[in-house]
C-alpha cells in the first residue's frame, strides 16, 4: 500500500495516465458497520461514490473504466441485500442515463446478464444499445461476473468452434483466445484499484490482469473520494512498467 503525507500535493502528468482503470469497490458493509448503520446505507453511499469516480475519469480523459459492481458470488448474499443492490443499479441506470449520453460515454456490461430479472436485463440492453456509438469513454460494468466463469465460457466457445471445424486446436493462441472473452473489444487494465485493505483480486479479470499495476488502499469504498483516486493515479505514474523485460530495454 502507498502512504502519503497529509500535506501531499498531487500533480498528475496527463501524458502518463493509464488508458484503462479497473476498480474493485470494496468495503461498503464495513463502512456502514463502523458508523452503526445497516449495510444498505453503505451500498447507497458507495453508489454515489461510483458515480463521482465515473465522471472524474471522464474529466481526466481516461478512455476505459471497469467497475466490479456485482460478482457471481454476490447472489449468495441475503435476499434483502441483493434486492437493494439491484434496485440501486436500476435507479442509477435511470437517473444517470442522460448524463452518460451527454458525456459521450459508452456503457458496456461484462458478465452474465441472463442472471438478472427480465426488466433489469432489458434496461441494461437498452443503455448499451443507446450508447454504443459514444466514443469519449467506455464504462464497463462487471455484473454477475466471475473471472473463472468467463474463462470457462471462452473455452466452451472455442471447443464448439473446433467441433464445428471452424478452427483447429493448433490455431489457438493468446490473440484468438481473447476474442472469446467478455473484454474482447477493450484493452487490459493498466491499473487495478482495490479499496478496504483487502489484498486479493477476488476472481476479477483473471486473464486480463497479467501485467496490470495493483494499488491497494485501506480506505473503504464509500470514503474513496476524488483525492484518493488521484493518489492511486499518482502512484501508477511513479512505476516503471516493463512487461517482463529488463529495465531500460
Amino acid at each position: 500500500m502507498d502512504f502519503f503525507p497529509e500535506s501531499f500535493n498531487i500533480i498528475l502528468d496527463p501524458s502518463k495516465l493509464p488508458k484503462h482503470v479497473a476498480i474493485i469497490m470494496d468495503g461498503n458493509g464495513r463502512w456502514a458497520k463502523s458508523k452503526g448503520l445497516p449495510r444498505i446505507y453503505g451500498h447507497k453511499k458507495g453508489a454515489e461514490v461510483a458515480k463521482n469516480i465515473i465522471y472524474k475519469t471522464r474529466e481526466l480523459n481516461i478512455p476505459y473504466l471497469t467497475l466490479f459492481a456485482f460478482s457471481k458470488e454476490n447472489w449468495l448474499r441475503p435476499k434483502e441485500e441483493i434486492e437493494t443492490l439491484l434496485g440501486l443499479l436500476k435507479y442509477y441506470l435511470e437517473t444517470e442515463f442522460e448524463e452518460i449520453k451527454k458525456n459521450e460515454i459508452k456503457f458496456k456490461v461484462i458478465g452474465n446478464k441472463d442472471d438478472f430479472p427480465e426488466e433489469l436485463k432489458k434496461q441494461l440492453n437498452m443503455v448499451e444499445k443507446e450508447t454504443e456509438k459514444n466514443d469519449k469513454m467506455v464504462l464497463c460494468m462487471a455484473l454477475s461476473y466471475g473471472g473463472r466463469a468467463e474463462i470457462i465460457e471462452a473455452v466452451k466457445k472455442l471447443a464448439f468452434q473446433i467441433k464445428e471445424n471452424k478452427i483447429s486446436a493448433e490455431e489457438i493462441d493468446e490473440m484468438l483466445f481473447r476474442k472469446f472473452l467478455y473484454t474482447y473489444d477493450i484493452p487490459d487494465p493498466d491499473l487495478l484499484i482495490r479499496t478496504s485493505g483487502e489484498l486479493r483480486i477476488s476472481n476479477f479479470l483473471l486473464f486480463q490482469l497479467a501485467y496490470t499495476e495493483f494499488y491497494f488502499t485501506p480506505v473503504y469504498w464509500p470514503d474513496f473520494n476524488e483525492e484518493e483516486y488521484l493518489k492511486a493515479l499518482y502512484s501508477y505514474q511513479q512505476r516503471e512498467r516493463r512487461f517482463g523485460r529488463i529495465y531500460g530495454s
